[in-house]
């Protein structure tokens, strides 16, 4: 089931060339930009750089943290978060052209000093325990059948105290999701806990649940509106060619994105985020 999941995320190609290939199609030099020019494929989630940025409150970083991220993808949210605070992340992921990504898109925007990333399985973390500060888990859960497993490991690698932040995709009450969206193209490798699950099983991996936080409403309106955006731009010089989650998923991401949204109108699927202490 894990190399299903990594070939639902796999695009084929060489990833790192191109997205260099679409920043220089819309003007961009690769060595001369900015984790903003990296916006349309770089915070890979609902509310993007401001839920990212919300978490940072969350997990109470500072220079000193270690972080790790689970579920990294392309590393925006490790670079967002190593920007701001000053802290280390090290970021690991099932795909290994993310991770690959990963790597090269730190180097471009001089983060390689704050952030690393690993390839590697959320349910069997290559790290000792007590290894890090603080943990978070964003949109990785949902391709996770054992989702007990992955937060034991989570709270196995934390600091007595270190707090766990999972802000995920949950199952709603409207009914059964609309495929494909941007994590699966159909059931088989979708696994989607409701928040009552979810909290059972924090809980369950030893954790103390401080609060949550339902994002729902929110994650409706800003998919309307990156919408909205991306089809008012389309018309632009260049704007097509820029770097967008259509590099990642191929050409049916539009089918995807228009799932997502109506999931979410629907409340087939919520945004939840958990702000937990080990």
């Amino acid at each position: 089931m894990t190399d299903d999941v990594a070939r639902h995320y796999e695009s084929g190609g060489d990833l790192v060339r191109a997205i260099a290939d679409a920043l220089r199609a819309a003007g961009k030099d690769p060595g001369r930009i900015t984790a903003a020019d990296l916006a349309g494929v770089d915070e890979f989630h609902v509310r993007g750089r401001a839920a990212t940025l919300e978490l940072a409150g969350f997990l109470r970083l500072h220079a000193a943290s270690r972080l790790l991220d689970v579920g990294s993808g392309l590393g925006g949210p490790a670079r967002t978060l190593a920007e701001a605070t000053g802290c280390h992340v090290t970021g690991i992921d099932l795909t290994p052209a993310y991770c690959a990504a990963a790597t090269a898109l730190s180097a471009w925007v001089g983060l390689s000093g704050r952030v690393d990333f690993r390839e590697g399985d959320a349910t069997a973390l290559p790290f000792a325990d007590a290894a890090f500060d603080a943990a978070m888990t964003i949109h990785a859960a949902m391709n996770i059948a054992a989702k007990d497993r992955m937060y034991a490991e989570a709270r196995r690698v934390l600091k007595p105290g270190g707090r766990f932040v999972a802000y995920d995709i949950l199952q709603g009450e409207g009914g059964p999701v609309l495929y494909p969206v941007p994590w699966a193209r159909t059931p088989a490798i979708s696994h989607l806990a409701t928040p009552e699950a979810m909290r059972e099983l924090l809980e369950g991996a030893g954790f103390r649940l401080v609060e949550s936080r339902d994002s729902t409403a929110e994650g409706q309106l800003w998919f309307e509106r990156m919408a909205a955006r991306a089809a008012a731009a389309g018309a632009e010089a260049g704007a097509a060619r820029a770097p967008t989650l259509r590099l990642l998923l191929g050409d049916d991401f539009a089918a995807m994105a228009r799932n997502q949204v109506a999931t979410l109108r629907e409340r087939r699927i919520r945004t939840v985020t958990f702000v937990c202490e080990a």
